[in-house]
């Protein structure tokens, strides 16, 4: 948990460590500390104690209400809100908040996704309080970050396996540290995480015009504007009055929530922009993301804008991801990821470079499906996002080091060269002695890993879930090899030579983007699971259901139910998409492409009535490509129906699954054709939707 608090000028709405240290009594206080800190549980006295200072505290920043926030496998939040009175009497009230109340809620465990894990008839699941994430107030209500879990102990939730993989991390980085010796004396480790994100403004007017922006989070028609993100003027350009507003409020309201937001930008397509946190624990970080995403919608609202998280809301132009910037701390300030002035001597650096090294080789799988989602299809592979081939970048000087140590070579030193502007004004500076690579999936960044394939709408628990588990997992097997070593040293160097020698492939310093790396991966034996189906039944894989089980994170029965889920949401995604479209060209681009055909050839009639001769061939040919392109819309649309309905008929999800992917996306890539080339040809003013030009330039 972190320590810096948000000034009072902005109505901090945190029960944090400034608020507890001066509400709680002074062994509550160190009591609750020592069960953060050293992952004790949390006895019912202490709890008492905390209830009752955070409900006063609550009720004197205005709530009137508490509730269990958790984060449900929907991706999203869920809370259930309970008031704080309690009769006491006949016509008398107390503003009450227990312990028990504290600790634990009873939502219905039926109603959410659970795979198979809870049915309609076993309707009984538990909320239970999460005390290393502090509690905040929003809309009036005190929210309390919870777990979720079944009546049976089944994980329901993305906030349980993520504690579950802080602890493994944890336990097996320490066990490293002391082989090395552990000079600092740290007794914990923590994953922390920066999670920047991307995101679409867009005049809420015009939004509301859109039925597939509305019900589906993006455009499932729209043909290419004249200008899109050629002029590439839009990244770090001018932010535009109207967006400068929306997050100067955004900030502040955040800032009330602990969520310390600091850089914010337009991003590289119009009407695109991101925002990115400070770093904090990986825990905190994925509560506080939930809520960003929260925030920016409710915020939008105010200023008559809509805040589009979908990560591809527009075609031909950039879509949104969310880079999760990871690394591991020790409780007495060490990062260890950061490779000092020279790496290659720095052994403990290396052990942990050649744990993440071998992991992300042998968990390409599990790295691809944590980021897999029918959104994030649109986008992963385009010419803006990481490709759907796991890679891993390193840069010139670890890639020096890394070949070098792989051959028992010596490791000059690159030394930071001087940046030379030419302009005598200009102060100098060192460069760093690695260029960035935005292409790269997941890239080092200096003392830190970018994991750039998240979606921008996905919940960053589970890419961190997997990130910290792979590691642990990696870790073990090198604390095992270690434990037993005569001379450690010795033994130590060849474990990281050996790893780099047989995972050395799964390293890439080149353009992701280039046509001739997916040769190259393929001759490297590297997986391209290019769709959200081909990725999926990585929960599934014998190896790693083995990971998580020896982690403890998650049995085979709640793997079995997380791809369950994945992938009935693809097919409800699809069915969504498909539905929409049939329904904006049945009751929108039909009427207004035969009232257009109509008009023109009534001018085709009046001219030829003026004069025989009149060739007019310019409004034949407008009304045969206009009657062409909707005969074969009409066939598409047709043929997509007829597709749905045999979809429907299919029982066995991951058949069904197949056959929204095969076949259900091509009949939609098919109707959206035609009616994208009927939008080309049809008067601006018989569309019946706001055009692409329209959406991406209607926030001045």
């Amino acid at each position: 948990m972190r320590d810096l608090a948000i000034p009072e000028i902005f109505g901090s709405l945190v029960f944090n460590e400034e608020v507890m240290h001066t509400r709680l009594p002074k062994q509550v206080h160190a009591a609750l500390r020592e069960c953060i800190e050293n992952d004790k549980p949390l006895s019912f006295e202490i709890a008492q104690s905390v209830a009752s200072a955070m409900k006063t505290w609550a009720v004197e920043k205005g709530a009137t209400h508490f509730t269990h926030w958790f984060q449900p496998m929907t991706g999203i939040t869920a809370e259930k809100h309970d008031s704080f009175i309690k009769p006491i009497g006949e016509g008398k009230i107390i503003m009450h908040f227990s312990g028990k109340e504290l600790i634990r809620s009873e939502p219905d465990a039926s109603a959410f996704p659970s795979g198979g894990l809870r049915a309609t008839f076993e309707a009984r699941g538990y909320t239970a309080w999460d005390p290393t994430s502090y509690a905040f107030i929003k809309d009036k209500t005190l929210c309390i970050p919870s777990i979720f879990c079944s009546y049976g102990g089944q994980v329901l939730d993305k906030k349980t396996p993520l504690l579950r993989s802080l602890q493994a991390v944890n336990k097996q980085s320490l066990r490293i540290l002391n082989l090395l010796g552990n000079p600092t004396g740290a007794t914990h480790v923590y994953a922390e995480v920066g999670g920047e994100q991307e995101y679409f403004l867009i005049d809420r007017d015009l939004y509301n015009q859109r039925e597939d922006l509305c019900l589906t989070g993006r455009t499932l028609f729209g043909a290419r504007p004249p200008k899109g993100q050629e002029m590439e003027n839009h990244y770090f350009g001018n932010i535009k009055p109207r967006v400068k507003a929306f997050m100067e409020d955004l900030d502040i309201e955040l800032w009330k929530l602990g969520v310390y937001a600091k850089t914010e930008h337009n991003e590289v397509a119009p009407a695109q922009h991101e925002l990115a946190p400070i770093y904090s624990d990986s825990n905190t970080a994925v509560d506080h993301n939930q809520l960003t995403m929260e925030i920016m919608r409710n915020v939008a609202i105010k200023h008559n804008l809509a805040c589009l998280l979908h990560e591809k809301p527009f075609a031909g132009i950039n879509g949104s991801g969310k880079h999760n910037n990871w690394s591991l701390k020790t409780n007495t300030g060490i990062n260890l990821f950061k490779p000092g002035k020279t790496p290659a001597e720095n052994l403990q650096f290396l052990l942990f470079l050649a744990a993440v090294i071998k992991g992300t080789d042998e968990y390409q799988d599990l790295l691809r499906a944590s980021c897999a989602s029918p959104s994030n299809d649109h986008r992963l592979g385009g010419n803006e996002a990481p490709p759907a081939i796991v890679s891993l970048y390193l840069g010139d000087e670890l890639g020096s080091v890394v070949e070098a140590l792989e051959h028992d070579e010596h490791v000059e030193p690159i030394e930071r060269a001087v940046m030379k502007s030419g302009v005598k004004v200009i102060p100098r500076f060192n460069k760093d002695t690695s260029d960035r690579n935005r292409t790269a999936p997941f890239a080092f960044t200096g003392n830190k890993f970018e994991f750039r394939m998240v979606g921008s709408s996905a919940s960053l628990s589970t890419p961190n879930v997997v990130l910290n588990t792979i590691l642990a997992e990696e870790l073990c097997q090198f604390a095992d090899e270690l434990e037993g070593a005569s001379d450690f040293d010795v033994a130590a160097h060849a474990l990281i030579a050996r790893v780099l020698k047989n995972h050395g492939k799964i390293i890439f310093n080149g353009n992701n983007y280039s046509p001739a790396w997916i040769k190259e991966a393929e001759r490297r034996g590297l997986l391209n699971l290019k769709t959200c189906i081909d990725a999926l039944p990585a929960y599934i894989a014998e190896k790693n259901v083995e990971l998580f089980r020896k982690h403890k994170i998650f049995n085979g029965e709640e793997l079995a139910a997380r791809y369950e889920i994945s992938l009935e949401n693809y097919c409800k995604v699809l069915q969504i998409e498909a539905l929409t479209m049939i329904d904006m060209v049945k009751k929108s681009i039909y009427p207004s492409v035969c009232e257009y055909m109509g008009t023109v050839a009534d001018t085709i009639c009046s001219k030829r009535a003026v004069a025989a001769n009149f060739a007019c061939e310019m409004e034949v040919s407008l009304l045969t490509k206009l009657s062409d392109y909707s005969d074969n819309l009409f066939k598409a649309c047709v043929k997509l129906e007829k597709d749905l309905k045999r979809a429907a008929d299919i029982t066995d999800l991951v058949e069904c699954a197949h056959f929204y992917r095969d076949a259900i996306t091509k009949d939609m890539e098919e109707t959206r054709h035609f009616a994208d080339e009927l939008e080309l040809i049809t008067a601006k003013n018989y569309w019946p939707f706001p055009t692409y030009t329209d959406l991406t330039n209607s926030v001045v």
